[in-house]
């Protein structure tokens, strides 16, 4: 249950720093409610997640969640350039989050 709430929580932190950049330093309504939204549930799933998972391992993988998933959706939808390059660094992001699951289920 910690490692589905952990991978959610990485999907809406996707969500708040997109809506970040969409709200124009909150001078925008909508993007700014998303963002806060999506910033407290991110961060309650993320202190949840803690609970069983260790602080690295847990905060490590949110990031990289994040991360993966904001690059892909700049990507994705043109507001950021695509080249092979990116796209292997985000599979090796990919590959990391994936490796410290294994890991951290090893102890």
């Amino acid at each position: 249950m910690f490692w589905v709430v952990l991978i959610v929580s990485g999907l809406l932190e996707a969500v708040w720093a997109t809506a970040l950049g969409k709200s124009e330093g909150f001078t925008k309504l909508v993007p700014s409610i998303v963002f806060g939204v999506a910033l407290a549930a991110s961060m309650g799933g993320l202190a949840f997640a803690m609970r069983g998972i260790p602080i690295g391992t847990a905060y490590a993988v949110w990031v990289g969640i994040g991360a993966v998933m904001t690059i892909t959706y700049a990507m994705v939808t043109g507001t950021e350039s695509i080249s092979v390059i990116k796209i292997l660094l985000i599979l090796g992001l990919v590959g990391c989050i994936v490796g410290l699951k294994l890991v951290g289920d090893a102890h």
